[in-house]
């Protein structure tokens, strides 16, 4: 279970790294993406760019997800979700958030 929480502490970390910081934040920011309880971002203005966006971190984060699941006997899915919990609890205020009921929330 420590290897869980250490697992899903260096993704919530990866993801909010330096060297995806500022482009993250900018794009959470200005309202083109936001964090979903599934542990994936999700455009929240409907642009090319957001979706695009959106496309490129996911894809890093599966990765992730993939192999954080592997080391610990998990599925990809359930790491994301609990990875996604932590990443909505740990928005910025002013950063969309899609609740339990589909809907976007602005923190």
């Amino acid at each position: 279970m420590k290897a869980i929480y250490a697992g899903m502490t260096a993704l919530c970390l990866l993801f909010s790294s330096t060297s995806w910081a500022l482009t993250l934040q900018e794009a959470k920011g200005q309202g083109l993406v936001g964090e979903t309880l599934g542990g994936y971002l999700a455009p929240v203005k409907d642009s090319q760019q957001a979706k695009d966006f959106a496309n490129k971190i996911n894809q890093a984060r599966l990765e992730q997800y993939k192999k954080v699941a592997k080391e610990n006997g998990l599925r990809a899915d359930d790491v994301a979700k609990m990875t996604g919990k932590k990443l909505v609890d740990r928005a910025q205020s002013g950063e969309y958030v899609k609740g339990i009921n589909g809907l976007w929330l602005k923190k």
